[in-house]
């Protein structure tokens, strides 16, 4: 059984919509292409390495389209070469035409399709595709996270967790690294169970209010 690895760039706030350009989605979000001006040549190789590896893209709708008009049009360059290569997995609802070579839709039954491909292959990247990211949260069906986060707030936009967020572990797979603009590199892996709780004030935890900070 391969990994289904979800890559995401995102704020401090955890807006994922349209970071690579104005024309990703242009109504209503202002601020489409908010990634490029923070984009520095140590961050951008961090994330041409993590690609290393990927045999299969699994992309939702609109985010196929994007990178169906602009990738097969690329010459040379590693992710051009990736991306043309390996098979891309679509989900959607409808029936949509998919030009770009190597393309399958997935079934109706898009969890029991999603594990096909992860049986299919070694290491499968999601890209992007917030909404496809929903279910694969809520599900539970990924096996790392990526986090680009940028250092900016936008206040609006489709987050990471709109609506996909189920009671669930992940643990740090690598030390956080920073570039020089302050993007921080997150990757994270699904971890068994559901978060724990506890009680902060118990006397073993050093918080009760009967010590010297508290009085």
């Amino acid at each position: 059984m391969g990994l289904i690895h979800i890559e995401l760039f995102t704020t401090l706030d955890l807006v994922g919509q349209a970071p690579g350009g104005p024309d990703e989605d242009p109504e209503g979000f202002p601020f489409g292409g908010w990634q490029a001006p923070l984009l520095d040549e140590i961050t951008g190789a961090q994330i041409l390495a993590a690609y290393e590896g990927t045999d299969a893209l699994l992309l939702g709708r609109r985010t196929y389209d994007i990178f169906a008009a602009h990738w097969p049009h690329q010459e040379g360059g590693e992710i051009a070469e990736l991306f043309n290569s390996v098979p891309k997995y679509v989900a959607s609802r409808g029936r949509p035409d998919l030009p770009w070579a190597g393309s399958t839709q997935l079934g109706p039954d898009l969890a029991g399709a999603v594990r096909e491909v992860r049986d299919r292959h070694e290491h499968v990247k999601v890209v992007g595709s917030l909404d496809l990211v929903q279910t694969l949260l809520r599900e539970k069906l990924f096996d790392r996270l990526d986090l680009w986060v940028h250092p900016i707030v936008l206040g609006v936009g489709k987050t990471v967790f709109d609506g996909g967020a189920v009671p669930t572990n992940v643990t740090l797979l690598e030390p956080p690294v920073a570039g020089p603009q302050g993007t921080v590199y997150l990757r994270y892996g699904l971890a068994d169970g559901t978060p724990a709780t506890g009680d902060m004030s118990r006397p073993d935890r050093g918080l009760g209010h009967d010590d010297d900070n508290g009085r």
